[in-house]
């Protein structure tokens, strides 16, 4: 009893803390917005896809030479994979990124008539689409409240306290559980933006980010700091 008791006591802080968080999100960057270059549903999966253990930058590097070439599937398969691998060969794992989104192409075009589904289930069964790309997709295209849990939404999360979790799973299922759900559908973008430009993972800004007083990665080290 007293451990549920003390249990509920810590989610209710969480979720006064995340209300905070998330009002002042919302006050200074009401519709935040993916940073990603695309230009149609299909080059925005392609995007995402590329992203994986790669920066935006790099990633918008290829999509703004290439934007006609990743534009639809059928452009893909115009050519072999040989010549997507040329074509993305700057970001990291070309060869296997090139492999994926060229099978998924495929898959595309057999079973989809060539559109990108924006029914979770149905992204999960496309070739080297998990469920972090697809709740990406899902959120930007069709204006979901899905959270893709990446490495800056997780770092962010665990910094300001929002989840202790230790797998991307158990920490997206923290984060519906305390984030009001008014914020879903903007979660993902502000957790990223942040972890991009204030919260990084080496020498974060602690001094430019105007929730610090609610974080308590941020409480502890200044209190070790002082002893």
């Amino acid at each position: 009893m007293e451990k549920s008791r003390k249990t509920a006591k810590l989610n209710g802080l969480r979720t006064k803390n995340a209300q905070q968080i998330f009002e002042f999100f919302e006050k200074h960057d009401p519709r935040p917005q993916t940073e990603l270059i695309y230009s149609t549903n299909f080059s925005f999966l392609v995007a995402v896809m590329l992203s994986a253990q790669a920066t935006d930058k790099s990633v918008n590097k290829i999509m703004a030479q290439n934007l006609k070439a990743l534009e639809n599937p059928d452009a893909i398969l115009a050519h072999d994979e040989q010549h997507l691998a040329d074509l993305i060969k700057s970001i990291n794992y070309y060869k296997t990124k090139a492999r994926h989104i060229y099978e998924m192409s495929k898959m595309l075009i057999d079973d989809f008539s060539g559109e990108v589904p924006l029914v979770f289930d149905d992204l999960l069964k496309l070739h080297g689409v998990g469920s972090k790309t697809a709740r990406v997709v899902l959120n930007v295209l069709a204006g979901t409240s899905d959270i893709g849990v990446d490495t800056h939404v997780f770092r962010v999360s665990r910094r300001l306290g929002l989840s202790r979790a230790d797998t991307p799973e158990e920490l997206n299922e923290d984060l519906y559980e305390i984030i009001p759900q008014n914020f879903w559908n903007r979660v993902n973008h502000w957790l990223v933006l942040h972890g991009r430009y204030v919260c990084s993972a080496q020498a974060p800004k602690c001094e430019k980010c105007h929730v610090r007083n609610l974080c308590p990665w941020h409480n502890a080290k200044s209190l070790s700091s002082d002893i």
